[in-house]
């Protein structure tokens, strides 16, 4: 590594830093204001005890926070920069919001003009956009979690409660602030995701334009029991756009819910809709590689050796040459005005869906040239292919459907949720059978819950137990998903070959 500039620490691990105030406090540590002395801009740090969180099982749910942030490049989602840990502590270094919390400044101006909200708002939704798109889903989105620079742009920030979205798996904990929470996280019921980020954006917007929460009650089952219900009131000073958004968000039926898809094409949304956000962000290992030739000698005059720091971007290594790199790197596009402007002005062709190939693993230097060539641009504005069977009819129509196609084919289920359930299969008549079965009509059936419970004693070679979700991909379009949770995997697929065809026959 290469000789290094500036001053000291008080903190000998902190040898780049000169701490500065601290800005709040929780209940594993505290966050203070530092400078970075190399480069001499100014940063937040965590400092989080380490057995205060190893006694609360936290530590983990830390270092997932970090994997996941550590590659997120957005102008509207807090930056990291590196994580320091010694045997006591873990240091934090994340982009400064110079501005605060969102809360308090709601609280300061009691609620916003229209113009000012409309304008926070469609930053907080760019950014969870961001995040959704590489498949991760904030669960505690809140204005207390996003902060403001000094220009007063959005960060979204605290990503503790954050997790992966992977295909045919759902996520059933209850987390995130009560006030915020959509009904099916306070039901404890299984969701998929994104639409309980699209609620707690749902609530903000209330609380940005009226200066209030749309759900509150000192008593929490009466507060859960709104939140189900969907119990609230919209004051007359909301104009008919706001009045239109807010109840399509706030919507207790997450398969009825609208999408950040659906909120993009609102109108009230595009007023003064910035050009930046109007087209697609360019991907973020794609911004990363390209290399600003003026900071890299910035760099490498305070003594690094240009090799090595090539180097160490390209495998996305963290050292003290790479941090100081991307700070003068985001301060550049934060002073130029061009992070929000033209280098995210052309429309890319695609992003990357799976930006954490691999997540949980731990990074290593060795891993970073992998990770990107493991990266594929698969995704345009026109999706020539989907996965799994799509559908423009209503949820019911759909679910009788399936359920009369699953009759047919002598599949036994338990429901799990309004749009999920287990299922299990047995070759007891052999694929033959099966096969003649798929050519002919499908009766049509009442959605209810199959009263045969699940077997358990048969053989495994023979039987296929697997799960199946309905998901709403846009508006009045639903995609049907199957995955196997056991049995031969041919086994499984032969299932679904008949049953994509049994399902699709002539009515």
């Amino acid at each position: 590594m290469g000789s290094r500039g500036g001053g000291t620490s008080d903190t000998p691990f902190l040898r780049n830093y000169r701490l500065g105030k601290t800005l709040g406090h929780g209940a594993f540590g505290k966050v203070k204001i530092a400078v970075h002395l190399l480069t001499d801009n100014k940063v937040a740090i965590k400092i989080l005890n380490r057995q205060k969180m190893r006694n609360l099982g936290m530590e983990e749910k830390l270092r997932r926070e970090i994997r996941i942030c550590r590659l997120f490049v957005h102008p509207h989602v807090i930056r990291l920069y590196e994580m320091i840990e010694t045997p006591t502590d873990i240091y934090v270094v994340m982009e400064y919001g110079k501005s605060g919390e969102l809360f308090d400044y709601i609280m300061e101006k009691r609620r916003l003009q229209e113009d000012e909200a409309r304008h926070i708002f469609q930053q907080i939704v760019a950014g969870v956009e961001y995040c959704h798109r590489n498949r991760v889903v904030h669960r505690d989105l809140k204005p207390e979690n996003v902060l403001l620079d000094a220009r007063g742009n959005v960060k979204i920030a605290d990503f503790g409660l954050s997790n992966i979205m992977r295909d045919g798996h759902f996520l059933k904990t209850s987390c995130g602030s009560p006030n915020y929470a959509a009904p099916e996280v306070v039901s404890g019921k299984l969701y998929a995701g994104p639409e309980v980020d699209v609620w707690s954006c749902g609530v903000i917007l209330y609380a940005l334009l009226c200066g209030k929460l749309p759900f509150e009650d000192e008593n929490i089952p009466n507060l859960f029991k709104k939140i189900k219900c969907g119990i609230y009131t919209l004051p007359s000073h909301l104009s008919p756009g706001a009045r239109d958004l807010i109840p399509r968000m706030l919507v207790v039926d997450p398969m009825m819910r609208t999408t950040i898809a659906d909120i993009r094409q609102h109108q009230w949304f595009k007023i003064h809709l910035p050009r930046y956000l109007a087209v697609p962000l360019p991907d973020s290992m794609q911004l990363l590689k390209k290399l600003d030739e003026e900071i890299l000698q910035q760099v490498i005059r305070m003594g690094f050796d240009r090799d090595q720091l090539l180097e160490s971007l390209q495998k996305r290594v963290q050292d003290d040459a790479t941090v100081a790199y991307y700070l003068l790197y985001d301060n550049h596009l934060l002073a130029s005005g061009s992070y929000l402007g033209a280098e995210f002005q052309e429309s890319m062709d695609g992003y990357s869906p799976r930006l954490f190939p691999n997540l949980d693993q731990q990074p290593s230097a060795g891993n970073g040239t992998s990770q990107e060539a493991s990266l594929r641009h698969s995704f345009s504005k026109e999706k020539k292919w989907l996965v799994g069977l799509q559908s423009p009819a209503n949820t019911r129509e759909i679910m009788n459907q399936v359920l009369g196609t699953l009759h047919e084919l002598n599949v036994r289920w338990k429901k799990v949720g309004h749009y999920n359930m287990k299922c299990l299969w047995c070759r007891c008549h052999g694929l033959d059978h099966l096969k003649s079965m798929a050519s002919n009509h499908v009766n049509n059936y009442q959605f209810i819950s199959n009263a045969t419970a699940m077997s358990t004693h048969l053989q495994p070679q023979t039987a296929v137990k697997f799960e199946m979700q309905l998901y709403k991909t846009q508006e009045n379009r639903y995609l049907l998903d199957l995955q196997r949770i056991s049995g031969p995997q041919f086994l499984f697929l032969d299932f679904c070959a008949v049953f994509i065809m049994q399902l699709t026959a002539p009515q």
